[in-house]
């Protein structure tokens, strides 16, 4: 069996999000999205989620297309890589944070984990900063 993993903060999910699990899948039988901490949310994005780490964990568990879904550690964030030992690493088209030191992270882990950049779906209108920014002005 095959995994694939992705990583995200997954706050406000959108058929962009729909459409990289559905990706990502192609690249395995198993797909393990891993939800990041509301800490480190925080700290990446200098600003909370609008969702707890509980909630965003429980919708996604509720999306078919998705097999396991888990909390990313609050302090080492490869962590989990070494746990789940996935097959492929599945990154969005934009990711940027915490994707310098990945390879490195697979190498000392002594992972052959390949690593494969997603295409964007719909990007210049499906980003979640967007539709916060859209949501934050309705309200």
């Amino acid at each position: 069996m095959k995994t694939v993993m992705i990583f995200g903060t997954f706050d406000i999910v959108h058929a962009g999000h729909l459409h990289m699990f559905k990706e990502a899948k192609k690249y395995g039988d198993f797909l393990v999205v891993v939800v990041a901490r509301d800490q480190n949310v925080e700290i990446i994005k200098g600003l909370g989620s609008l969702h707890s780490e509980e909630e965003r964990l429980l919708f996604l568990e509720n999306i078919k297309l998705i097999d396991q879904v888990l909390l990313g550690d609050k302090t080492d964030v490869y962590k989990v890589v070494n746990e789940i030992k996935p097959n492929i690493i599945a990154l969005g088209y934009d990711q940027k944070i915490y994707v310098d030191n990945l390879e490195k992270a697979i190498t000392n882990f002594g992972l052959n984990t390949r690593i494969v950049r997603l295409a964007p779906y719909q990007e210049n209108r499906l980003k979640s900063n967007k539709i916060r920014k859209y949501i934050e002005r309705l309200v």
